[in-house]
């Protein structure tokens, strides 16, 4: 589905990521590294918000690289941004309602897709009509995927989804990651390893710029230097 080649890029003059390849296909890979590691910048680079220096990107065979970031929403692709990024002043509806409203193959199909995210996340229907600056965190962060699943990707990505959650949350939204590969592609990028590792089915480690390593959850789950570097064990 997602097939990113040889990437080399960065901005200015500094270079963040060097000869960086990856697939994803109908599964949930995560992307692990500390902070600094490029992993927000791979990010920018598939949704067209940074120009690559080198290499390819591609999305089900169409390249990528020179397109603007709604053609890769309109292409299957959508963001949940590590700061949300949500209208606050805005109900949680309307804002679900905008996931969909400038995708073509998504916006007739609104009403019952929303739904469906209802089902997903039921406090959300409770909330319906509450401002999305008023909830919690948490809630905020489980309206910022329902409002990214109301374009109906083929591909999700999540940046650093327990960014700033207290640690119940945080297993609560992986619990959901955990149902949603049922029927969306989904990356992930996270510093929480060890939660990470129980919802994606393969990860890739990205340090200084390079992966470093590539394997199975199971197999991350007892690598020496995961369980040294990542989970402290």
């Amino acid at each position: 589905m997602l097939r990113i080649e040889n990437l080399v890029c960065g901005y200015g003059r500094m270079q963040v990521l060097d000869t960086v390849s990856l697939e994803i296909g109908a599964e949930s890979v995560g992307l692990f590294g500390p902070n600094g590691a490029g992993k927000t910048t791979l990010i920018s680079a598939v949704m067209g918000m940074i120009k690559p220096w080198k290499g390819n990107i591609e999305f089900e065979g169409e390249k990528l690289i020179g397109k603007e970031t709604f053609h890769m929403a309109r292409l299957g692709i959508a963001l949940v941004p590590q700061e949300r990024e949500l209208f606050p002043w805005m109900s949680v509806e309307d804002n679900l309602t905008l996931g969909a409203a400038y995708i073509p193959h998504a916006k007739d199909k609104a009403p019952e897709q929303m739904e469906k995210v209802f089902e997903l996340f039921p406090i959300l229907k409770e909330r319906r009509r509450q401002l999305a600056g008023t909830m919690s965190g948490g809630q905020q962060r489980m309206l910022a995927i329902a409002r990214a699943l109301m374009s109906q990707p083929k591909l999700l990505i999540l940046d650093e989804p327990s960014l700033g959650l207290q640690p119940s949350i945080v297993a609560e939204v992986f619990e959901v990651l955990k149902e949603l590969k049922k029927n969306v592609s989904v990356l992930v990028t996270e510093q929480n390893v060890r939660e990470s590792l129980r919802a994606i089915d393969r990860g890739y480690v990205l340090e200084n710029g390079k992966i470093v390593l590539e394997d199975s959850a199971e197999g991350l789950k007892t690598n020496p230097y995961v369980l040294k570097s990542y989970l402290g064990l």
